[in-house]
């Protein structure tokens, strides 16, 4: 068990011999954000002193005379109105990583409770190109579920794709009339999209298009063979498309049930709604109201219009209630972007009013927009959406042209490999890098820099280091089973570090944020460069030396475990 770990557990039976009956659940133990006061802080007594009424300084030192946490730290300090700042002994760092060594486990531990979570990402729609857009939900959703299930969890994987509704009218329309075989078997989706245009394009102009547009959407949904024949076809050919996609992006999918899986579910559920009193008529439409709700007060779900069809909210609710009934999750994560935050506010409220013994979890992790360089949301010169598939190309070729021009003697295959993971791994450690709620600004020449917070650059940080190992003439370090001897301070700094990689994680899971793991991976990379400058590996003398390569050996698996976690891929030479 990790340092911090054992501590917390000191520290609860502390609190308890204390307070029989304090709720020890969110008393943690952080690393300090200031490392002048120690290694590790928390700052939950005064918490629990506030709800008591009592001196939070006076707590903090009467649980002090309780704790007994020598065989890790130094004598524990108070501070401030009840801070407990505790720094740790340099042969328990040494006992921790020796530990690891012989384990093979690096620095977290997987959850004692795991539990079950539904990741609903990606969710493209059928006979359109994937494009920019998607980038943020399919890049984040798979951190999100990697992450969790490093540390334990069972992840359901859900990519609840659109393949219902009113476009397929005009689709099937544009199918029979306007289709191009040629170029359906030359490119589908670009031919799909083509007579979409053109049909949006007829029924704006002609009523009598748009008729039959409707038409043959009624058809469809009345089981003309004829038409699901059709539309069938369609999800087969998207389905390709998205298949390729993830694959070039190492994302997968336990399940891929789109909106027409739950459609046969909703006029069943409308009639639950409407006979609960949980929905009710309102001008030929029924809705979910939430008039004791003031945020919502104003904004209804619509869960069947007047003409009889259904929404989004409806979809949404029938995949929820589907989700619960399957998977029995503890939690479902929603990534979309934050458009729709007001329309997961109303599914969730309404789940609740609906559901209301539930206790799953219910999380909508939003993200904001890419923006060009200019500020503006990121378009084509000639305007259009930028095509996912083609962003990727280009990463690719851009990052090929740098390969070429630092290390021209590869062999053209392996430049080529290099390129791809490194193309693809900017792209994804600048959707990930930011604050998710933010904007953020593509830029091929920041993304794809060796210096400064990319992946480019720490994907050389993990290079670089094996390059150590080749130099010794060995693929594969084994270190050995004795505990590293640490004396200079850039040692224990990048050592300490190196213990703060599952707390990270916890960190990500928790909170839902990538950002927290980049960081970390960059802090990392930073402190191993100090402890290369300052300390000689391959140099020294044949205990120290051994004792480096030990903390260049779990730096570099580090590295690589979290590059993965983010899905980005690493190479041995660059």
């Amino acid at each position: 068990m990790l340092p911090h770990k054992q501590i917390e557990l000191r520290l609860h039976a502390a609190l308890r011999a204390v307070l029989p009956d304090a709720d020890v659940s969110a008393v943690l133990v952080r690393p300090c954000p200031d490392l002048k006061f120690g290694d590790y802080q928390t700052n939950a007594l005064m918490s629990v002193a506030k709800v008591r009424r009592m001196n939070p300084r006076q707590l903090a030192a009467d649980v002090l005379t309780r704790l007994d946490v020598s065989e890790w730290c130094e004598p524990v300090q108070i501070a401030g109105a009840g801070f407990l700042n505790f720094r740790l002994l340099p042969e328990a760092l040494s006992r921790t990583l020796a530990g690891v060594v012989q384990s093979g486990h690096l620095f977290f531990e997987q959850a004692t409770r795991p539990q079950t979570v539904v990741v609903d990402f990606s969710s493209p729609n059928v006979a359109k190109p994937m494009h920019v857009g998607h980038i943020r939900s399919t890049i984040l959703g798979d951190c999100l579920a990697r992450t969790l299930r490093l540390l334990g969890h069972r992840v359901v994987t859900d990519n609840h794709i659109g393949d219902w509704g009113t476009q397929f009218g005009m689709l099937l329309l544009g199918w029979k009339t306007l289709l191009d075989r040629a170029s359906l078997d030359r490119e589908a989706i670009g031919e799909l999209e083509r007579i979409y245009k053109s049909m949006v394009e007829r029924c704006k102009a002609d009523p009598q298009q748009l008729e039959l547009a409707k038409r043959e959407l009624v058809q469809l949904q009345g089981g003309d063979p004829e038409n699901l024949g059709i539309w069938r076809e369609m999800i087969r050919l998207s389905q390709i498309q998205f298949d390729t996609v993830y694959g070039r992006l190492g994302v997968k999918f336990d399940h891929t049930l789109g909106e027409s899986f739950y459609n046969p579910k909703l006029q069943p559920l409308v009639g639950e709604l409407v006979a609960s009193g949980l929905a009710r008529e309102s001008d030929g439409a029924i809705a979910i109201f939430f008039d004791d709700i003031p945020q919502l007060k104003d904004n209804p779900a619509l869960i069947r219009k007047s003409d009889g069809g259904f929404n989004y909210a409806t979809t949404d609710l029938a995949t929820l209630a589907y989700r619960l009934e399957t998977w029995k999750p503890d939690e479902i994560i929603y990534v979309t972007d934050g458009r729709q935050q007001l329309h997961f506010q109303q599914v969730f409220t309404a789940f609740r009013k609906w559901h209301g013994q539930s206790t799953t979890k219910l999380a909508h992790v939003w993200f904001g927009s890419i923006l060009g360089e200019d500020g503006k949301p990121f378009k084509t010169r000639s305007g259009e959406t930028v095509k996912l598939a083609g962003l990727l190309d280009e990463a690719q070729e851009r990052a090929f042209k740098i390969v070429c021009e630092k290390s021209a003697a590869l062999p053209e295959a392996q430049r080529r490999e290099i390129a791809r993971v490194v193309g693809l791994g900017a792209v994804k450690y600048a959707d990930l890098l930011p604050n998710r709620q933010s904007d953020y600004v593509f830029s091929w020449d920041k993304m794809l820099a060796l210096q400064g917070n990319t992946a480019p650059y720490l994907q050389y940080a993990y290079a670089r280091i094996r390059s150590i190992f080749r130099k010794l003439g060995v693929g594969e370090y084994t270190a050995p089973h004795a505990a590293p001897d640490l004396k200079a301070p850039e040692e224990f700094i990048l050592a300490k570090h190196l213990l703060n990689f599952g707390l990270t994680l916890e960190a990500v899971a928790e909170e839902h944020r990538p950002n927290f793991l980049c960081n970390y991976l960059h802090e990392l990379a930073g402190k191993f460069t100090g402890f290369y400058e300052n300390c000689p590996v391959l140099k020294a003398d044949d205990t120290t030396r051994a004792s480096r390569l030990a903390l260049c050996d779990l730096t570099a698996r580090v590295l690589k475990l979290g590059l993965e976690t983010l899905g980005i891929e690493t190479v041995e030479q660059m």
